[in-house]
């Protein structure tokens, strides 16, 4: 008799974005995790785990995994081998770099390949991050703060620091919103 395990990670905050969207960026700016960074996409071929410090010794755990791309659903890219991992996450983070084309197209796509995988993933708690926001100037900004308006969007550079005060306080805030 055989058994096939399939290990799904555990963590209070998953990272969802296209490749290159900052994910592993973030996770090694905020915790003391160190995934592989570069600039070509699918650098993180596994998910990485780390510990996110707050305030008065306490703290979260965020799971980095591969970027999701249309048709993930369906296996292209990494698709399914990783899209399981954030099914056992409390709260998704879907970052959109700064410099997307398009944030809410990027967005609806991101939540359309979740929805075809899973339609349950779709009521988990979620935050809509901006990423990369020291590439852009504040007319920029606005604009892609206005296209996100109803998701209220929090924008954050990990290469200056910029915004991460804000988002770990969401982040805190959504994970504890029971306690109040």
């Amino acid at each position: 008799m055989w058994a096939v395990f399939e290990l799904k990670l555990l963590a209070d905050v998953g990272l969802v974005g296209f490749p290159n969207a900052g994910k592993s960026t973030l996770l090694s700016v905020v915790s003391a995790a160190k995934p592989e960074i570069a600039d070509y996409p699918f650098t993180t071929l596994v998910p990485n785990l780390g510990v996110i410090p707050y305030r008065d010794d306490r703290s979260f755990v965020m799971a980095d995994i591969p970027g999701i791309i249309e048709g993930a659903h369906e296996g292209r890219g990494l698709g399914l081998r990783f899209l399981r991992h954030i099914e056992r996450n409390s709260i998704l983070l879907f970052l959109i770099p700064a410099d997307s084309e398009d944030a809410l197209k990027e967005y609806k796509i991101l939540l359309n390949e979740l929805k075809l995988y899973n339609p349950q993933l779709l009521k988990k708690d979620r935050i809509v991050s901006v990423s990369k926001c020291d590439l852009i100037d504040e007319s920029q900004k606005k604009k892609i703060a206005t296209k996100l308006k109803s998701h209220k969007p929090i924008f954050f550079s990990s290469a200056t620091g910029d915004g991460l005060p804000a988002l770990k306080d969401a982040i805190w805030n959504l994970l504890n919103k029971s306690d109040d």
